[in-house]
């Protein structure tokens, strides 16, 4: 697994250990709060949200609004809607969850998901 972040320090760039899928992406001080960045993860753009007042705290799901047909999730605001936490996509404004990948609107559309954690001052995704 490779990763490269996009607009963010590249410093923290580092594969975790060599039998491990896991991956360093950014640092704590490069996420922003209630909002997304992106990463660059094995050629696929990875957006990452960080919601620190919810249990999770971060959330990956493709960059990639597969009907907008453009990299722009990350740059999408979070809410929550009837209990689920979204990313509305900044093209056409179809809610995402950012548990699932599920679009809200239509069930056909939906984002690839993530594992990713926080350990210490580090974001880690699987």
């Amino acid at each position: 697994m490779s990763v490269q972040l996009v607009s963010v320090n590249n410093d923290y760039i580092k594969q975790l250990n060599a039998g491990n899928n896991e991956m360093v992406v950014c640092s704590t001080e490069d996420l922003i709060e209630n909002s997304g960045i992106c990463a660059l993860v094995d050629d696929q753009q990875v957006a990452i949200f960080y919601l620190p007042k919810t249990e999770k705290k971060v959330f990956a799901v493709s960059n990639w609004d597969p009907l907008g047909k453009a990299n722009v999730i990350s740059r999408g605001i979070v809410g929550d809607l009837k209990g689920t936490l979204v990313v509305a996509s900044p093209l056409y404004k179809q809610h995402y969850s950012l548990e699932s990948g599920i679009c809200l609107e239509d069930s056909s559309a939906k984002l690839a998901t993530y594992e990713i954690k926080i350990e210490g001052d580090q974001v880690i995704i699987a």
